[in-house]
């Protein structure tokens, strides 16, 4: 049997389920291996994901490989239907990698000890199963159940194992999602109506092109995109963000804001744009004006922030603006370079989250200025966060810039306004993080961090590997690229915009889809 007919995909689901399980079941005389069980199950399923990515062909990355389908529930028509393309698969591979760094960072100021440390890492191998589920599912109704299922363990994170408030932000953050949630459930029924029916109705290729009423696709296509936006998030519904992050442990920062929360621009990106095209080009101006304020917005917050941990969920809201504004730009581009960032973007804020963790550990505190003159006494761990926060200003030479770049050349194409005034959050990304890093290092060292530890050993493992690919692919994205190019090709043939070579400006977007006369090049 080959390689590619293995259930490899099923093998990453079940796996830390399993883990998890086991991790649950030790007994009290075996609690204190509890680290070292999940770590090793979550480095297991790293190396499942890499034979994955091994099967997985490149020069085909445009349509789905890996494919399993099986009845789930005939009668409704729900299957269980995996399959991963080049963008999935992107991000398959960065919920493996930092699933087993968050659980190597873990320790009794994130997860707690005795029993609450062996909890905290059952639940993240849990959460890893559904990170993994919800970018493998083609099944419409499958991907419904685990973009809610994947709420349970987030909750408990940041409710049993955050701050003081840890409660409160839990419920929020599970309010703000339910919500979105159950609206996008009325537009999924509605979605399954319009379509062909049977026992695999809800698969995303038998619901993809359907001729839809303008109004109905319209409603589901917001429902959708609702949701998503929540998930991402977007201004105005990103306000459970920021406490989330404040309350919550690092290591579930980390899982959220650089792998769950991409679940909404994935979700954009592979289900309203095929699913909705018509509605999706309706839509493209306003959400284009609503990613721009995202970016601003995010970026100024950001700079007046006190919390160290609100301040880099902050830089997230401005992050995912670009990464939304990418995608809505309708440029073979844009999109290629909004999947990039998806990606390079939990790169690097994970990177700071964790380092952030570590720092916050040391002090007892998140106030940005109790810190001050720290570069003196733990010169690595100044030199990690300093790597980091250049990462996510988009430094030449790290990964993020090139996805940056990607997605401003790709707007500036569709629509020079927006990406003009887009540039703006490059300048003021510069601003929060070397003004943050100034406070948090620079300057005499207080008396009270004299004495402050430096990076211990398994902390130095726990962001070296971030550290080396940002280096690696912000020198060499090619891999990467070449797994996104024929995805986004994909995606505006479905969407029915041409692309703009080069650089021609052609807003479709912006009039609605309609031409001035000249139909050369367009799939509609």
């Amino acid at each position: 049997m080959r390689l590619d007919e293995l259930p490899l995909l099923t093998v990453l689901i079940v796996l830390p389920l399993v883990g998890a399980a086991v991790v649950w079941a030790l007994p009290r005389a075996a609690r204190a291996r509890a680290r070292t069980v999940a770590v090793t199950v979550s480095l297991l399923e790293l190396v499942v994901a890499v034979a994955a990515a091994g099967a997985f062909d490149t020069g085909d990355a445009g349509t789905h490989q890996l494919l399993e389908t099986h009845p789930w529930i005939p009668a409704i028509g729900a299957s269980y239907a995996v399959g991963v393309d080049g963008v999935a698969l992107l991000l398959v591979l960065l919920a493996v990698v930092l699933t087993p760094l968050v659980l190597l960072a873990a320790d009794r100021h994130q997860g707690g000890t005795g029993d609450r440390l062996q909890h905290y890492l059952a639940l993240v191998l849990v959460l890893e199963a559904f990170m993994v589920a919800v970018f493998a599912a083609r099944d419409v109704f499958l991907f419904y159940v685990l973009f809610e299922a994947m709420l349970v363990p987030v909750y408990f994170l940041i409710g049993a194992f955050g701050g003081p408030l840890g409660r409160w932000a839990a419920v929020k953050f599970l309010v703000f999602s339910l919500a979105g949630g159950l609206i996008m459930l009325v537009a999924v029924i509605a979605l399954y109506l319009q379509g062909p029916g049977g026992p695999q109705g809800f698969l995303t290729d038998n619901l993809t092109g359907l001729d839809l009423p303008v109004v109905g696709e319209r409603l589901m296509f917001l429902a959708f995109f609702l949701a998503f936006a929540i998930k991402a998030p977007m201004w105005p519904v990103h306000t459970w963000l920021p406490d989330a992050a404040q309350n919550a442990t690092a290591g579930t920062s980390t899982l959220l804001v650089g792998v769950l929360d991409k679940v909404g621009t994935f979700g954009m990106l592979t289900l309203c744009l095929p699913l909705f095209p018509d509605a999706s080009r309706w839509a493209a101006p306003v959400i284009i004006a609503l990613a721009v304020v995202s970016v601003l917005y995010g970026a100024l917050l950001a700079i007046g922030q006190q919390d160290l941990m609100r301040l880099i969920a902050y830089t997230s809201i401005s992050h995912f603006g670009f990464i939304v504004l990418g995608i809505f730009a309708f440029t073979s581009v844009g999109v290629q370079g909004s999947a990039l960032y998806m990606v390079n973007h939990g790169l690097s804020t994970g990177a700071l989250f964790l380092v952030a963790g570590f720092l916050v550990a040391r002090r007892g505190s998140q106030r940005i200025a109790d810190f001050g003159g720290l570069q003196k006494v733990t010169p690595v761990l100044a030199g990690t966060f300093l790597v980091a926060g250049l990462s996510a200003l988009s430094l030449p030479g790290l990964s993020t810039f090139v996805s940056e770049f990607l997605v401003l050349v790709g707007t500036f194409a569709r629509s020079r306004p927006a990406a003009v005034v887009a540039v703006v959050g490059v300048v003021l990304a510069a601003l929060y993080v070397l003004i943050t890093y100034q406070r948090l290092f620079t300057g005499p060292v207080r008396d009270e961090l004299a004495t402050t530890r430096d990076l211990s050993v398994r902390e130095v493992w726990v962001v070296a590997p971030l550290i080396a690919l940002m280096v690696v692919f912000g020198f060499y994205p090619a891999p990467m690229i070449d797994l996104v190019r024929e995805p986004s090709l994909v995606t505006l043939d479905q969407v029915g915009v041409p692309d703009v070579p080069g650089g021609t400006v052609v807003d479709r977007a912006a009039d609605g889809g309609t031409d001035d006369g000249d139909d050369e090049g367009s799939t509609r």
